[in-house]
């Protein structure tokens, strides 16, 4: 359901782009994907809490590094987008057109996922030598930056190194894209540990506009991000998440990754809606309104 009869110019596994012409719009749907696949069912208020957690992120980064956001107010929508504007209130970003860099930039706080598996085998992650003795979930003597490609939908993003980064887009570029990963990334940590909420990874997506490089897309989000809680942590084992680990982890016990997802039960819905709005709660200090 787009909630709107104007086709999108591109689509996304969660966001439909409307090109402007010097501008963007960006929807944020209720989708919701995983293990590559965009999921029959939809997690309520979802495309809001990416929308508003995004925008809050934008705003507390900005002394950091630049972003693509004009405006998240449906008074600076465009005539022909403003008979929807109660869909579209509280879940689009209305953005600068950047000339997008062709990869993830990852950067990882914590041990877990396809970089715990690596570790357990290999001592490393995405080929970066760690210490030895790290366990599941461990947090990294330092956050490392671990770039990967940007697949279409229906793909799978692959682990690149550093080193293969710089032939895709340039060596300053790339040194670059690292350190202002790395330096999004300490800047939202410790506000987030500030709120009780660990983020363990994340991914970016920069663009180029003008000769600088800006943040763009989405940010720190439960779709983009793990978050774990921070009360709760204890190396040696999974974390409870306020993420879509929730559903990755269903999925797990329930499919078997061949054909298609199988629809997700009522209960998993309602859970993951209700962990992403705690997410956005907890990290800002705010009450969620779906239609802000």
């Amino acid at each position: 359901m787009t909630g709107m009869d104007i086709k999108p110019d591109a689509q996304g596994k969660v966001r439909d782009l409307y090109d402007l012409g010097d501008k963007l719009l960006l929807v944020a749907t209720d989708r919701i994907s995983a293990f590559d696949y965009v999921l029959e069912d939809e997690i309520p208020h979802k495309g809001a809490v990416l929308t508003q957690l995004s925008c809050f992120w934008f705003e507390l980064l900005d002394g950091v590094v630049e972003n693509h956001l004009i405006s998240a107010d449906v008074a600076d929508l465009p005539e022909r987008f403003k008979p929807y504007a109660d869909y579209l209130r509280g879940r689009f970003m209305l953005v600068k057109k950047a000339d997008m860099f062709p990869a993830e930039c990852i950067v990882r706080g914590y041990l877990a996922g396809t970089g715990l598996k690596e570790y357990q085998k290999q001592g490393t992650v995405c080929g970066i030598q760690l210490p030895a003795g790290l366990v599941n979930s461990s947090k990294l003597p330092e956050p490392i930056f671990t770039p990967s490609t940007k697949a279409e939908v229906g793909g799978h993003d692959e682990n690149i190194s550093f080193e293969r980064l710089c032939e895709v887009v340039g060596a300053d570029e790339a040194a670059q894209l690292r350190d202002l990963a790395l330096a999004v990334y300490t800047k939202a940590r410790d506000h987030a540990a500030d709120r009780g909420v660990i983020i363990a990874d994340t991914k970016f997506e920069f663009g180029s506009l003008g000769g600088k490089i800006i943040l763009a897309d989405e940010v720190l989000t439960p779709d983009s991000s793990r978050f774990w809680p921070g009360d709760e942590y204890e190396a040696g084992k999974d974390q409870p998440s306020f993420d879509k680990q929730f559903v990755r982890d269903w999925l797990s016990a329930n499919w078997d990754k061949q054909g298609t997802p199988p629809r997700l039960p009522q209960d998993i819905i309602e859970r993951t809606s209700q962990k992403y709005i705690q997410a956005y709660e907890l990290i800002t200090g705010r009450e969620f309104v779906p239609f802000a």
